[in-house]
């Protein structure tokens, strides 16, 4: 796991410099919808092609037939504190607990989200399933400040989105591997362990 606390100017180069995985829809005739992955972990492949997505895990908040959209929980970028998160948003609130940041995926550089446990609930959560809920809100932000938000939470910054047929024409060129969720490996177990925990759970064989 990443201990190190980089400067503003190495933050913001990662954010800025993310590519849109969504940008252009695959050509031909997508392949048909396959059971909805939401809370499930994606895990790639060792045969991933594509760098970004190396040895990645990424817990899956939506997929239908609109697509999906899903947030990587093992690239940990560093440590801010709810601080100087919540400063980014214009909210001045003396908050020096340190969190780690993830890089959630390359999708929408400089949004916010938070994967947190089901407990905690706002007008604008979505639910993953019963364990498991995701919050893009800054008002979350200032309930963890203040004590008054989720048990268990991982916050990330951008995220990894597939537009509809997209995510099955990788699985179908066995790219992913998948597995039913776990909230001790989102977010307890060490960042480095985590891509190979989820293969060992793995349910989907290539």
């Amino acid at each position: 796991m990443i201990h190190a606390r980089p400067g503003y100017k190495a933050l913001a180069l990662l954010l800025l410099g993310a590519l849109c995985l969504a940008a252009a829809a695959p050509t031909g005739d997508p392949p048909p919808m396959q059971q909805s992955l939401r809370g499930h972990f994606l895990i790639a492949a060792p045969t991933m092609g594509d760098p970004r997505f190396e040895r990645t895990v990424i817990l899956m908040v939506r997929h239908d037939a609109t697509g999906a959209f899903g947030l990587v929980i093992n690239r940990p970028t560093g440590w801010r504190t709810l601080g100087e998160l919540l400063a980014a948003t214009g909210e001045k609130i003396d908050a020096p607990q340190s969190v780690p940041v993830h890089w959630g995926g390359p999708v929408q550089p400089g949004h916010g989200f938070i994967l947190h446990s089901a407990e905690y609930r706002r007008a604008e959560t979505k639910p993953v399933d019963g364990r498991l809920a995701m919050t893009a809100s800054r008002d979350a932000l200032v309930d963890i400040a203040n004590g008054k938000g989720p048990e268990k939470y991982l916050i990330a910054f951008c995220y990894a989105g597939w537009v509809p047929g997209q995510l099955e024409g990788e699985m179908a060129r066995n790219g992913w591997f998948t597995a039913p969720e776990d909230p001790r490996l989102v977010f307890e177990l060490d960042r480095d362990k985590l891509w190979d925990a989820a293969m060992a759970r793995r349910t989907r064989e290539l």
